[in-house]
């Protein structure tokens, strides 16, 4: 600190220094209460220097010195303490001229301090006390041990060194300082520091006693103690002793006590106080008492632990000693409760409980006995012996009065069974999910949860097992769900075969059975854990008729066919069905063939027959075809084109592709076969009766003969026409019969008359009166058939009638050759 000083009034003053020249200049060196010290620069030329100090106060003297020019550093005094100066250095030549100089001011240091007391109330620190020094504003202690100095730096005359060793003499000195300085130091004066305080231990072996116990300090003849409750209650206890253990009794327990203790040296000053507080061990807890934790959220056994406080305990331990003494999980607390959790069930305990502070524990607490709950019983069996009956059964659990089995069912139906003994029975049902839990009891409790067991049941048998679809190779079943089921397994079964379906729905469809065959059908269901319910009842249900096989068609006439077929159903109904344009036609047996009548003809069928049971119909057997005879033409006619020629028509006949028409008498036959609808027959006999048919014939060759009335043809056209002249402008027509009694027709025409005349059955000649002559008349002879018709294609023959009378002549033209005959 001193340094620190000099240096800022050094610098202070150099910045007051002012210099005749450039070349020279002067720094304040050290400064003291009666002296100067400066340095200036060395000047060229220089014979000596002067340094000299005039004060500006009325009472001060001057005083200066001269030093050769070898000199750079000089010192001034005797000067006034606490004084400004005018400080000057001059550089002068042999004559004692003054070549240059550099002056400033600077004051003084105060005065040395003086009546310096010391003393030491703590091993590390003593206090100085001084006259205050006028004009002084601060001042340095400084203590000195061998090699090790102290200094600080205080503003009143009094103050404090710190950071010293315990019992050490110190040499104390005291310097004055202002602004120019610090003194010079006073007169020294030794003092010694106290003992240092002594390093405490201390302990509480019990709840009414402490012990202590010092670390030696060095040059201590002896050591004082005092305790005393740290709230102040009651009186303090001091002892002052050579050793450095001690020990208090009889005190309170759980109270903080405060222990002061100092060393004395051998002048019987004390050292350094040493403060520690220790506090005795609590009393044992009492009124402990054990109880079950109640707590439903817990899921492990627990043991509250209740006592009362003992007082200065800071925390409390809970212990259970089983059998065998044997510690087992305790609990803490800050409170006067605490649960010991977990715990072993089926065991008795005794409770114990301890407290504790800073001190330690205290005695433990007389015990308490607990009994634990029961442990859950284990072992636990579920059998389900016969359907319907379920069986709990367990193994024993220690330190139980009772049992309490709970069965719960999926569905939230809940019954229970209390018991001494290790089993209970239960009533169950197919398809549920029983859980199953299992207590014991006693006076402390039920045991902890147990493992909650499950038991399913198999799963119900389906019901409304019916079939939705039956055909003759398939069948679809449909059921209501069943409880517990997860997948169904449908079999169906008969005397040779077993079909399965596997499916999670509800409905099944079995394929590739045999047709009308009674089967066994049983529809199992499945879980996971049970497997299958194979109880389930069987149900018999008949697959659809068989196809029926035709084996043959016969027909019985023109329009009814007689079908047979196989007979391959039970107790089946048989029904022939023939499919064509023409519509349907059916029928039914319940034996192997029917007849289907009303068939129309000119028609193709598909014949094929279905089978029915009360299980349904068959699919239709195999279609054969079938094709009736064609039709008849509905109408039909002959008309005789010429004496030995006839045209035959009718109309189109359905199915038919051709007809072969058949004329035929005792004289022959005319035949022709065509495909139109007419044909031409020659070589017909006139005035003969036929037998008339015609034969329709389809494109497979199928014929119907179609017998129609009999034709007569025509009466034969007379032959050796002629006319002979009779009187009175009359003719007579003669001819000649051909064969047989008919009877005939004559007309003669011409362009100016037209005459018909019919003779009697059996006549060959005409008479025609009145005609006129010189015409040219055409004569035809025509024979009339049976039913009035006039045959027409007879020949004409064509006569000249002469005016000239000559009787029985005339000039015939026949056709249109120019003949003249002359006939009597």
């Amino acid at each position: 600190m001193a340094i620190r000083g000099l240096t800022y009034v050094l610098l202070a003053c150099i910045a007051n220094i002012s210099s005749a020249s450039t070349d020279f200049s002067m720094t304040i060196y050290t400064v003291t209460s009666r002296s100067i010290s400066a340095r200036w620069s060395s000047y060229v030329g220089a014979h000596s220097y002067r340094f000299s100090a005039t004060s500006n106060a009325a009472t001060g003297q001057p005083a200066f010195v001269v030093f050769n020019n070898r000199f750079i550093l000089g010192s001034v005094s005797p000067l006034l303490p606490a004084t400004l100066y005018n400080v000057k250095v001059e550089v002068l030549d042999g004559n004692g001229n003054v070549l240059a100089e550099a002056q400033t001011q600077q004051a003084t240091a105060p005065d040395v301090p003086l009546n310096i007391n010391a003393y030491s109330k703590t091993s590390s620190s003593i206090t100085v006390n001084w006259s205050a020094v006028p004009k002084a504003t601060h001042y340095v202690l400084k203590a000195k041990a061998g090699g090790s100095i102290i200094e600080t730096t205080v503003n009143d005359s009094s103050g404090t060194l710190t950071g010293l060793q315990p019992y050490t003499l110190y040499t104390i000195s005291v310097q004055s300082s202002n602004v120019g300085g610090n003194s010079q130091q006073s007169q020294p004066i030794e003092t010694r520091t106290v003992l240092a305080a002594p390093v405490i231990h201390s302990s509480s072996p019990d709840f009414k006693t402490i012990l202590v116990s010092l670390e030696p300090v060095p040059q201590a003849v002896k050591y004082s103690f005092i305790i005393i409750r740290s709230d102040a209650v009651g009186n303090k206890i001091k002892k002052t002793i050579t050793s450095t253990n001690t020990s208090f009794t009889n005190l309170d327990p759980g109270v903080w006590y405060t222990i002061k203790a100092h060393a004395l040296d051998a002048n019987g000053i004390p050292g350094d106080d040493k403060i520690k507080e220790q506090i005795t061990r609590p009393h044992a807890p009492q009124s402990v008492q054990a109880s079950l934790t109640s707590d439903s959220m817990s899921t492990s056994l627990g043991v509250v632990v209740s006592w009362n406080a003992s007082e200065g305990s800071t925390n409390y331990i809970a212990v259970p000693i089983g059998k065998f003494r044997i510690l087992l999980q305790n609990c803490t607390s800050r409170s006067t409760s605490c649960v010991i959790s977990p715990i072993a069930c089926g065991t008795q305990y005794n409770v114990t409980v301890v407290a504790f502070n800073e001190a330690g524990a205290s005695d433990a607490a007389n015990a308490t006995e607990f009994t634990s709950v029961p442990c859950s019983p284990n072992y636990i069996r579920i059998q389900e012996i016969r359907s319907g009956n379920l069986t709990v059964s367990w193994s024993p659990s220690p330190l139980t009065d009772y049992y309490t089995t709970f069965v719960k069912r999926d569905d939230g139906l809940e019954v229970m069974c209390n018991t001494s003994l290790t089993s209970c029975y239960f009533r169950s049902k197919c398809g549920f999910i029983y859980f199953i839990s299992v207590f014991s009891y006693n006076k402390a409790g039920q045991c902890p949860p147990g493992n909650v067991l499950n038991y399913t049941t198999a799963p119900c048998c389906p019901t409304h097992v019916k079939a939705l679809f039956v055909s003759s190779d398939t069948i679809e079943v449909k059921w209501n769900p069943a409880r517990g089921a997860e997948m169904y397994e449908t079999k169906a079964q008969d005397a040779s075969s077993v079909v399965f379906c596997n499916d999670t729905s509800t409905i099944c469809t079995l394929s590739g059975l045999k047709c009308n065959t009674i089967y066994n059908m049983t529809v199992y269901s499945y879980s996971d854990i049970r497997g299958f319910n194979y109880s389930c009842q069987k149900k018999s249900i008949t697959t659809g008729p068989c196809s029926p096989s035709i084996l043959n068609i016969t027909k019985v006439n023109p329009s009814t066919i007689n079908v047979l077929w196989h007979q391959n159903n039970r107790n089946a109904m048989y029904k022939v069905f023939a499919f064509g344009k023409a519509g349907v036609r059916s029928c039914n047996s319940s034996g192997h063939s029917c007849e289907i009548a009303d068939l129309p003809c000119g028609a193709t069928f598909s014949v094929s027959a279905v089978a029915t049971t009360p299980e349904g119909k068959s699919l239709p057997s195999y279609s054969l075809p079938l094709e009736t005879a064609p039709c008849c033409p509905n109408n039909f006619s002959v008309a005789q084109i010429t004496q030995s020629m006839t045209n035959v028509s009718w109309t189109a006949a359905i199915g038919a592709q051709s007809y072969t028409t058949v004329l035929e008498s005792s004289k022959g036959q005319a035949k022709c076969h065509t495909g139109e609808t007419h044909c031409l027959l020659g070589c017909i006999t006139c005035s003969t009766n036929y037998t008339v048919s015609l034969s329709a014939v389809s494109e497979t060759g199928l014929m119907s003969v179609c017998n129609y009335h009999g034709y007569s043809s025509s009466g034969c056209c007379p032959s050796a026409v002629k006319l002979y002249r009779l009187r009175s402008n009359a003719l007579r027509v003669y001819w000649h019969a051909i064969a047989g009694s008919v009877n005939y027709i004559v007309n003669v025409t011409s362009n100016n008359a037209n005459f018909t005349c019919s003779p009697m059955s059996g006549y060959t000649y005409c008479d025609i009166s009145e005609i006129y002559c010189g015409d040219i008349y055409t004569v035809t002879v025509s024979p009339v058939s049976i039913d009035g018709s006039i045959v027409t294609f007879c020949p004409m023959k064509m006569y000249s009638v002469s005016c000239s009378m000559n009787s029985g002549a005339m000039v015939i033209y026949r056709g249109k050759r120019s003949l003249f005959y002359n006939e009597a």
